[in-house]
């Protein structure tokens, strides 16, 4: 049977290194995603589970699925809404995280 508690706690650990990657505190998530910032401080300590409307709240002001936030997965919507951010790239921009992707692949998958 799944741990509940560590299940929250990775959850709340995937919340929290989203918000600081985004640069925001949990009182701007908070504001950004229509909840307390004591319910952000709760979800991110994994004292509380969170209702499927607030967990979805949460990844779309996180700019992730609810996917990634439950089980760290990357899913086709997590891919669609990198999409999203290259298309506010110009061309040239394109082309150098492409090359950034390339240079990862390669240094993370050397010898497979």
């Amino acid at each position: 049977m799944l741990d509940v508690k560590l299940y929250l706690q990775e959850t709340g650990q995937r919340i929290m290194d989203c918000r600081k990657k985004l640069g925001l505190t949990q009182e701007a998530l908070a504001e950004k995603s229509g909840v307390t910032t004591q319910f952000v401080s709760y979800a991110e300590s994994g004292k509380r589970a969170m209702r499927p409307e607030n967990l979805m709240r949460i990844a779309a002001a996180l700019e992730v699925s609810t996917d990634y936030l439950l089980t760290g997965d990357i899913i086709d919507k997590d891919k669609l809404l990198l999409s999203e951010k290259l298309d506010k790239l110009t061309a040239s921009e394109v082309r150098i995280v492409e090359n950034i992707i390339d240079e990862c692949i390669n240094l993370f998958h050397k010898g497979e």
